[in-house]
């Protein structure tokens, strides 16, 4: 009833493992399966983590949560014409004061390889602040998650 994605798979069994054969400490792990991350590998790729934006309004409400979106074509496609060129789409859900990140959706070039890394930074329950506070690095499109306003 799980996330069916062979990483998930995998990490779920490496656990059992642990637990069953391992040391004492090993006892309790279990695999968390919230905030797993996922791709879509399609033309533009499509990554998400976390909760949607309907999910967040039903688990939060809606005056509890914001969205910050953001459009834009990625240097990738600089030299193109127009009509070759993909869409990047992003879509980051914060909810409360602190604006915990409880959503990341992203559609665009290098989205699965930009998805790792802001996977981490969701798990570990960052903040709108975290991801300001970091400085971008230009020109990429990944700069577009640490610059939304």
């Amino acid at each position: 009833g799980e996330v069916e994605l062979t990483p998930v798979a995998i990490a779920a069994g490496r656990k059992l493992a642990q637990r069953l054969f391992g040391p004492a400490e090993f006892s309790t792990r279990k695999l968390d399966y919230s905030n797993i991350p996922s791709v879509v590998f399609a033309h533009p790729e499509v990554g998400s983590i976390g909760l949607s934006e309907p999910q967040a309004i039903e688990k939060y409400g809606k005056d509890n949560i914001k969205v910050y979106k953001t459009g834009f074509t990625a240097m990738y496609y600089a030299m193109m014409e127009p009509e070759h060129k993909g869409p990047t789409n992003y879509k980051l859900i914060v909810t409360g004061p602190e604006e915990r990140v409880v959503g990341l959706h992203i559609m665009g070039q290098g989205s699965a390889e930009m998805l790792q890394g802001f996977g981490v930074a969701v798990k570990m329950g960052a903040t709108k602040e975290d991801f300001d506070s970091c400085v971008a690095i230009h020109p990429t499109s990944a700069e577009e998650l640490v610059t939304l306003k």
